[in-house]
Parts: C-alpha cells; structure tokens; sequence
C-alpha cells in the first residue's frame, strides 16, 4: 500500500452504522504544545448525535449500494499519517490520484459518446449522424448477439436477434455502410465486442485502407477485454489461453500499426453490471488489466511500447461518493504498479484513461422518467472522479433500446452538466474532503487484498478457470437482492413511492424483423459476387497462421477485404482452438 494510515479509534458499535466518532483517541499535542482538542470536541459531536432519533427504524441500515457501512462523519484523525504529495498529490503528476491531466477539464472536456446500434448498418449510421448533428464529440458502437457471438446474421442461431439490442455486422461492407459519410481519420470510434473483437477491428481497418486511410490516422478504443468476459458477460467463443492470445495479437499489431488506437479497454462496467461490489469492480478489472501486461511482456513486447494505449471503462454507480473514490484509487493503483511491478518508465505507461457508462442495472421499468436524475447524478460521479469519456444511459433502456427522444434527452444532461453548473472548472474539487479520501484509501486497500488473495491462487487466469471471481461477484448479488427484499436498500418506484396501476407514458423504439430479413440478402448477394476462390485463399491463410501461432492481424484484415464473413472466420477458429463451455457454478 502507498498509504500510511494509522489506527482508527472508536466507540462504534457492530450494530450501529459507523459515525466518525473517535472517542477513545488520546489527545495529541497542537501548536505551542498544548492539547489538540479535536477528540475531546468530536466526543461532545458524538454524544449528541447518538442521541438524537434515526432517520429510519435502525440507524445500523445506512450503507453504500456496495453495502459498505457509510461512516456519518469523518475528520482528520480517520486520515492520520497520510503523505499528501505521496498518497493524493496534484493533477497530472503521480500517483495521479486527482487525475491524470494537469488542467482537467479548463482545457478540454470529456469526450460524450453515446452508445447506440439497432437494426442494420443503414439504421445505426443515421442515428449516428443524428447525434453528431447534436452535439455529441465520438461515436460508441453496440453489436447485436449474433454479432457478439461470432454468427452471420443468416446463422440458424442468430434468428430473431438480428439488430435487436445492437447494429448487425457479418462483413467489411456491412462496416462500411455502418460509416458511411463518416470521416474515419476525423472521428474517434469505440467498439464493445470482445470475442470476435480482433476479426471487427481487422473490418475497421480493412474499410479505411479501401477509403484510402493509413491504419496510423485511426483514433478509437476496442473492448476486447475477453478476461472480463469469462467473469461477468459470458460472451465468450474460444477458450481462455487462445483467447488471451488473440487480445495479445491486437496489442502487437496496434504497438505497430494504429498507434493512436486503444486495442484493449479493461472493462469493469460489465462485472459491476453482474452484481459486484465496487471494491470487487475495482480489483478484478485492475487485476485484468495487469494480466493482458505480463501476457504482452511475456510476447516480447516492451511494455512502453502498449501500454499507453491500454485504456479503462467503468461503472457509475448509484452511491455518489463511493463511486468517485473508486476512480481515484484506480488511477493510483495502477500509476504505482505500472511504475513499480512492471518497470515502466515512460509516465505515460502509468496513466488509467477511462471511460464512463451510468449503470444499467440502476435503471427501473417503473416510473422510467425517474432514470434521468439517476443518470445524472451517475455522470456527476463520473466527472467529478475525472473521467475522459462518458456515456449516460437513456431512460428507457430498461424497456427498449433508446428511442431518439430519449437519446437526446441523455445527452443533453452531460451538456447540461458540462456547461451549466461550473463541474467542469474545478479539477478534482472533492479531493481533501475527508470521507473522499478515507473512501479512497478504503478501496485501494480492498482490491490489493484481492489482489493477494488471486496471486495465491495461481494468478487471474488460474482464478477465472476456478471461478472464483465468479463466486465473489454472485455472493455479492445474492446480498445486494436480499437487502432489497428487506427494505434495508431503497428503490424509488420499487420497493418504495410505488405508483399502483401506472401508465408507461414515453414513446418506445420497436425493432421489426425487417433489419434480419435485409441482412440475410444482403449476405446472399456478397457470396454470390465476390471472388469465391480468393475468400476461401485467405481464410486457409488464418487457418495456418493459427495452427502455427502466428500473430493473426494481417491475416484477418486480408481475410475481411478478401470479404470473408465474420461466421466465417469464426468457424475456421473454432476448429484450430476449441469453443468454450464454462463449469457451472451453483
């Protein structure tokens, strides 16, 4: 741990909620050698406190959306032995606990990239334009199923999914289309596909090659962080070691080729989503992270030469203040590993950029207009804890994809954010409060102690095959439900201010089945047109290269402008290493 923190004292009790009293801390000497009367002053604070009537039937019920016990006051002695310049620091400089931009956000704001993808290419390229047209700074792709999974759209498996809950994407010209009249080498784009994500990036390059684009001009992140998906979203397609290897071939390939290009974005967002807590969210993402580092270490790269480009994505949850400390602890955390474990030496090896989504599971079905304060808080979070990208959910995801009034309405609130309440022009404005900062040491203890406990355990790979992340994150949501169901956690419009007999009032999105009927033609005229011989040439090609471990970049790109299909390769992949079945964890 870079933080020293001495022992906290206190008359808490284990069935009351901790409230920063300190009555048993001795006194210490002040300026002149007198007492510090500090104690003796947080001891009268306490007394009245304790006797004045909870706000609700037990005061032992306050807790974070983590079910970590909130402290009702905190002060200076919860911080005793902390080294400012060393544990917290200024903007810009290690440990970047405040941030890593000097300026914050005086200079530039974050990026706004709403998330959006429905139907065809054609549907998603002009909701692009129609969010360009308001306002929005990058374009953020969602993948329907069978894309995600690896299947052409005319797969038997991908009937009914095609464009439901993404853009349906099975070849090079299916990208094309979804970028139509969009400037690639202007435009940063981010892509959320994880298994089949180094065949999708291979697309996006290949569609800027045949525009006349140099791969260098890309700016863009792609998830592909196939270690979270093992843990929490479960949209796998080969196993674990060869799938490592593939996120290791994008590093290779984007270290050479796409240098302003972010080939992996460690994903916490989706184990949160499945019920972690945030110190959990925190450690396992982080612990993800440094994984894909040794594998890349271990392939003979330096490690300055990728790991600027490595970048983060992360939750904003429902508790305000925990989620900013998580942000805070996790750019020190892996400043100070970078640094330190991996012998990085370029600073901007040590950097944690990330990206921001307002959580999905916050949102309800009931009373929907209510998820626009919870995004907005979320988002808040998420620029106050000094995020370089944000996504805020749209009201009606819970129901259907985003309706158009409903996007807008998501992006107004970061513009409203942004330029009407001054957030922007403070650079970490919470840094030094007490409970930030105590919250901040908190979780950045937790995640090395996860980090110990997966160390021991053989490392994270040994831990995903073990299903112990697995079996941490559903404890987690097992007593988040429970408390829930006790009460103990509030839901407006849930579990509490229900509205009996409530009329939906919003418009919806209704995806049709004509996107899946236009994919399955438009598939058909691809494998009658193109030049057979050649596809079949170059998807022999990736065969060999991966049967001899080759690095598969180059050949997956000649491969998708050959107009090999997404399925296509997948299939040829699949017979060199394997499809993925995960133990069942009860």
């Amino acid at each position: 741990m870079a933080t020293k923190r001495g022992a906290r004292k206190s008359t808490r009790s284990a069935s009351r909620p901790a409230s920063g009293g300190k009555s048993t801390a001795r006194p210490r000497a002040g300026r002149g050698g007198t007492t510090d009367p500090l104690p003796d002053a947080h001891r009268r604070w306490e007394e009245g406190f304790e006797a004045s009537p909870p706000r609700d039937s037990e005061r032992g019920k306050a807790v974070t959306v983590s079910l970590r016990p909130v402290p009702a006051l905190t002060d200076p002695t919860d911080l005793e032995g902390k080294d400012f310049l060393a544990d917290v620091g200024f903007p810009g400089e290690f440990p970047y606990t405040r941030g890593v931009h000097r300026s914050g956000y005086r200079t530039k704001l974050w990026t706004m990239r709403q998330f959006a993808g429905f139907g065809t290419s054609k549907d998603t390229n002009e909701r692009y334009k129609f969010l360009l047209a308001h306002g929005q700074t990058g374009l953020s792709v969602a993948f329907d199923l069978p894309t995600l999974m690896g299947y052409d759209s005319d797969h038997a498996h991908s009937e009914g999914e095609v464009g439901m809950c993404g853009v349906a994407i099975s070849s090079i010209e299916d990208m094309d289309a979804l970028f139509r009249d969009i400037p690639l080498d202007r435009v940063s784009t981010s892509m959320t596909i994880n298994g089949p994500a180094a065949i999708v990036l291979a697309m996006y390059v290949g569609v800027a090659e045949e525009r006349g684009i140099a791969p260098e001009k890309l700016r863009g992140t792609l998830q592909n962080d196939i270690l979270k998906e093992f843990i929490a979203q479960k949209e796998f397609i080969f196993p674990p070691k060869p799938s490592m290897k593939l996120v290791v071939d994008t590093i290779e390939y984007g270290a050479k080729r796409t240098p302003q290009w972010n080939t992996v974005s460690i994903s916490g967002y989706h184990i949160r989503e499945a019920g972690s807590t945030a110190a959990q969210e925190l450690a396992f993402t982080l612990a993800d992270g440094f994984a894909y580092v040794e594998a890349a270490i271990e392939r003979g790269l330096d490690v300055d030469d990728f790991a600027p480009r490595l970048s983060f994505f992360w939750n904003a949850h429902l508790d305000f203040f925990e989620e900013i400390a998580k942000y805070r602890a996790s750019r020190r955390i892996w400043a100070r590993h970078m640094r330190d474990r991996y012998k990085a030496k370029n600073p901007k090896s040590w950097l944690l950029r990330f990206h921001t989504q307002t959580a999905g599971v916050s949102l309800t079905a009931q009373q929907p207009e209510n998820n626009i304060v919870r995004t907005a808080i979320e988002a808040l979070a998420g620029i106050l804890g000094g995020t370089q990208s944000l996504h805020t959910n749209s009201m009606d995801e819970t129901l259907a994809l985003p309706s158009e009034r409903a996007v807008k309405i998501a992006l107004r609130t970061q513009q409203v954010l942004a330029h009407e309440h001054g957030v922007a022009e403070v650079i970490d404005p919470l840094g030094g409060s007490y409970h930030v900062e105590r919250l901040t040491d908190d979780l950045e203890r937790e995640a090395e102690e996860y980090f110990r406990r997966m160390d021991e355990q053989g490392g994270v790979l040994a831990c995903v095959e073990k299903g112990f992340q697995q079996r941490e994150i559903a404890r987690s949501a097992y007593d988040y439900q429970r408390a829930l169901e006790r009460g103990e956690r509030v839901v407006v419009g849930v579990n509490r201010f229900v509205e009996e007999g409530e009329a939906l009032q919003i418009p919806l999105l209704k995806i049709g089945q004509d996107a899946e009927k236009e994919q399955r033609r438009r598939l058909k005229r691809l494998r009658e047109t193109r030049d057979g011989s050649a596809t079949k040439a170059a998807l022999e090609k990736v065969r060999k290269a991966a049967k001899a471990d080759e690095n598969l970049m180059p050949h997956l790109v000649t491969a998708v402008r050959a107009r090999a299909t997404l399925g296509e390769i997948v299939e040829v992949l699949k017979g060199v290493y394997g499809v993925y079945e995960e133990t069942p964890e009860f």
